[in-house]
């Protein structure tokens, strides 16, 4: 099978990995695009825009650039390697997502074309406190009304969620707490009357919000998809974001590892570099091979996420899954062992991959989650 990306794919790695050099030179640089007001730069989202980076997984008639999960892999790859603050997972990924999957014609020609110009951002607003990784476990409630629907209830670790202009909720329409059945999407904008949106600084450097919704109406053509057949789309968002997910776990793996190794080079310890001691040779060599390992994963997830048989295909996301969170913890503790004391400081941006890592290791469901949704499905099919 030919793993080599295509000239286009290969123009717009390029191109993108240029784009990300040039915003983020250096750890001071992206401390000081953390603290704008969004925790990213505007400029820097309007340049993606401007590069089509924002339209790849968008069809043409929809507005977009027709690209593919390899077109989303390189970019995720390209803002891990760089240690990205631009929320593409929240808004493109995942509520460009839903768009994409649940939308009516008429909100995909009102909305796609204002995502891809990077005027209009948007977030999923799925977490619930007491739901860890289950999909279906959603306490927030819809009830009709003239017109429409109210909204009450919460999302917690809303992801970019402070500075999209429209959100993707989830609410129940029907049926108990953790019911499969009941579950519909709406969109709501971020200044509806009712909405308060708390936001705050993640602990690898991103945003995220907790959402209170009380009295919140939303109008019948707000609702996206069927009424409560929302789950399916959001396990869908999911795969989507486990394979987005594990490119950029690789580009930052990758980052890490080569910072490792130059350390290495270049510490000395009795008169020599450390990198000379066998020992630390072979544990840098176990840091290859588990980043070879995630990547080729992480090509295996973009392959599968668009597998036509749902079993097959959840199985194959979660045994990627799996393998990029025991990548992300050998490459980061290593990294930090490797290095010593400074792994760990905030100083040196070793530190803040390690921190990415390890958000990463956790988001949409840990090793064990994903371990027992493996052999639920009986493995992986031959």
């Amino acid at each position: 099978m030919d793993f080599d990306l295509s000239p286009e794919q290969a123009q717009l790695k390029d191109g993108i990995e240029r784009l990300i050099a040039a915003n983020y030179p250096s750890l001071e640089a992206r401390q000081k695009l953390a603290r704008e007001p969004l925790g990213f730069s505007e400029r820097s989202w309007a340049q993606c825009a401007e590069m089509g980076l924002l339209g790849i997984p968008f069809s043409e008639a929809e507005g977009g650039f027709g690209g593919g999960p390899v077109e989303t892999l390189v970019v995720m790859e390209a803002l891990g390697k760089g240690l990205a603050l631009e929320p593409y997972l929240a808004s493109v990924v995942l509520g460009g997502g839903a768009l994409r999957l649940a939308g009516s014609a008429e909100q995909k020609q009102r909305l796609i074309p204002a995502v891809v110009d990077g005027s209009l951002r948007l977030a999923l607003a799925q977490t619930e406190k007491q739901a860890r990784y289950d999909l279906n476990d959603i306490a927030m409630r819809a009830r009709k009304a003239e017109g429409g629907y109210v909204l009450d209830g919460a999302k917690s670790v809303v992801l970019g969620g402070d500075s999209a202009g429209l959100l993707v909720v989830s609410a129940r329409t029907s049926g108990g707490r953790r019911d499969a059945q009941g579950i519909s999407l709406f969109l709501v904008p971020a200044d509806a009357p009712g909405l308060r949106i708390t936001g705050y600084p993640t602990q690898d450097g991103g945003r995220a919000a907790e959402i209170a919704f009380s009295g919140v109406r939303v109008a019948d053509a707000d609702l996206l998809g069927e009424e409560g057949e929302g789950l399916p789309v959001l396990q869908r968002l999911s795969e989507y974001a486990i394979a987005a997910l594990a490119a950029e776990a690789v580009g930052a793996m990758a980052a890490l590892h080569a910072l490792t190794v130059d350390y290495l080079k270049t510490r000395t310890q009795f008169g020599t570099p450390i990198g000379n001691f066998q020992v630390l040779q072979h544990r840098a060599v176990d840091m290859l091979i588990a980043l070879e390992q995630a990547r080729s994963m992480a090509f295996y997830a973009a392959m599968m996420v668009e597998h036509p048989e749902a079993q097959e295909r959840a199985a194959a996301l979660s045994a990627a899954k799996v393998q990029i969170n025991r990548s992300c913890r050998l490459v980061g503790q290593e990294a930090v062992q490797l290095h010593g004391g400074i792994g760990m400081t905030m100083e040196y941006i070793g530190a803040h991959y390690f921190k990415r890592l390890t958000m990463i290791e956790s988001l949409f469901g840990d090793t064990p989650h994903h371990l027992r949704r493996v052999v639920a499905a009986d493995g992986l099919v031959a």
